[in-house]
């Protein structure tokens, strides 16, 4: 991949490309709820959006554990698993401290000898990595390899600051959207099991004279007996009781 420089380009093409990466961002959001494939996109916008960036990954925490979500390539993958192993590097360091890190490979080296030596002998010239917080679940950071030795321009550090600021507000927008969406399955599957255990304890109650809280109570007690949930105890007692009443010789009803 050919590196970029933001001095080859005037000051409002690089805002644009960082803009027009931006756009692209949100009509990803629009359309991918898969987690992975988002962040694959964030590192793509990178490496087009901030100029001397020529790979890009994005390193989240799993309950403090790190791990790459996604990267434009498998070296770039692999000297964030040195970082991992070691427990020292740039993405590490702007994860844990809230802030943006930039480094040479000079010091690189002296800041993180096994990261620097790995980075080093990949062809590595520089390093930025920004941290990037979602919600309590998700943070890390995003990171920019060059191989470039310029450890990166004034400019460039601020452009990323300012991709992974908007990174972070449209993301939180989709968690916010797919906590609410998974809420709403959830609401919808337990009214559905409301729905059947209150069919089933209607037959009961048709089948035994008996009042509604006294056919709760034998469904309960048969569910515990047979140690299946109540919903699906439910929803078993209607199925059979559906099968029954087709066939020509159909009893009356189950005994719960």
């Amino acid at each position: 991949m050919a590196t970029s420089n933001h001095l080859d380009r005037p000051l409002p093409v690089v805002l644009d490309e960082v803009t027009t990466a931006l756009e692209r961002l949100s009509e990803a959001l629009s359309r991918e709820d898969d987690l992975r494939k988002l962040m694959h996109q964030v590192c793509e916008q990178v490496v087009h959006a901030v100029p001397g960036v020529d790979e890009a990954t994005v390193t989240l925490l799993d309950v403090g554990t790190p791990f790459t979500a996604a990267s434009t390539g498998d070296v770039v993958m692999r000297l964030d698993g040195v970082q991992y192993r070691s427990g020292a590097g740039p993405c590490l360091d702007a994860a844990a401290t809230g802030r943006l890190v930039r480094a040479t490979i000079h010091e690189a080296v002296d800041r993180w000898p096994d990261f620097g030596a790995e980075s080093h002998a990949a062809g590595m010239g520089s390093f930025l990595s920004a941290p990037l917080t979602v919600d309590n679940e998700h943070s890390g950071a995003i990171n920019a390899y060059s191989r470039q030795g310029h450890g990166f321009h004034e400019l460039d550090a601020p452009l990323l600051a300012l991709y992974t600021a908007a990174v972070e507000t449209a993301l939180r927008s989709h968690s916010m959207y797919l906590r609410a969406f998974k809420l709403a399955a959830q609401l919808r599957s337990a009214l559905q099991s409301r729905a059947v255990i209150d069919q089933a304890k209607g037959v009961l109650m048709a089948v035994h004279a008996i009042p509604a809280d006294e056919a709760f109570r034998l469904l309960v007690e048969r569910s515990q007996r047979e140690n299946v949930k109540l919903h699906a105890l439910a929803e078993r007692f209607i199925a059979d009781l559906v099968s029954r009443s087709s066939q020509p010789e159909a009893g009356s009803g189950e005994e719960a």
